[in-house]
């Protein structure tokens, strides 16, 4: 209930005012049945803006620790993962990337769609990064389509690591859906995975017209923190396996 107030009563008219969503190809997201909705990750608000142009729900996961703070910071932080219909995991005992996986293949299950971030982290610069495989998995086990849309500025609404956005128009876009049912029955498979994914980076950079790099993003970060300057690459033709 107020995953659905937040969209449509208290948060969601006002952003539509302020900010004029231009929203491509949103006809690609299907009205129902299970769908993996694949983006890349920009910015804090790519979590508020692209769902909120998709009619039907779409439901993330996030660490548990989001969910337990303290004080006033804690219940804002509480309430605005609640109300965007995000799901706790816990990360305890290492187990962090399968409890989301199980959790977003019971939400396809159900015939929902599940939202994921395929680079597992947000661009620490704007270019495309590396998808981890976990993607692949959702749809391989799942059999459900990816739907890859990609936030074209959200980084220059909302820098990282700034709190308010810029009035600027959100501009989105949705492409066609992935079908990989022919290779159905080889999850598990590394080397289907890692095709799988890539395959779906590759449709990511297309609409997005980012620069794609090969590493992943939160290796680039943690470089970053260590004064380690950031990989300098040729935007590539295609990515390879």
């Amino acid at each position: 209930m107020l995953y659905w107030l937040m969209k449509y009563v208290i948060l969601g008219p006002w952003l539509r005012l302020i900010f004029r969503p231009q929203v491509e190809g949103r006809a690609n997201v299907p009205g129902t049945g299970a769908a993996i909705i694949a983006s890349n990750h920009l910015s804090f608000s790519d979590s508020i803006f692209m769902p909120l142009m998709v009619k039907r729900k779409v439901t993330f996961v996030a660490k548990a620790e989001y969910f337990t703070g303290r004080g006033l910071k804690g219940w804002l932080i509480r309430s605005f993962f609640t109300g965007t219909g995000t799901i706790p995991v816990d990360r305890g005992g290492g187990r962090a990337a399968q409890a989301a996986l199980d959790t977003q293949l019971q939400v396809l299950a159900e015939g929902k769609l599940a939202g994921i971030y395929p680079e597992g982290t947000r661009s620490p610069d704007g270019r495309l990064y590396r998808g981890k495989t976990g993607v692949a998995r959702l749809a391989l086990v799942s059999g459900a389509p990816v739907i890859p849309v990609v936030m074209l500025n959200a980084d220059e609404i909302q820098p990282p690591g700034t709190l308010l956005p810029k009035i600027r128009r959100v501009r989105i876009r949705f492409g066609a859906p992935l079908d990989f049912s022919r290779y159905a029955g080889l999850a598990g498979d590394r080397f289907v995975e890692r095709a799988v994914t890539d395959e779906i980076m590759y449709e990511l950079m297309e609409l997005s017209g980012r620069e794609y790099v090969d590493v992943y993003a939160q290796q680039v970060k943690t470089g970053q923190l260590a004064g380690k300057p950031g990989p300098t690459v040729e935007p590539p033709d295609r990515i390879a396996a």
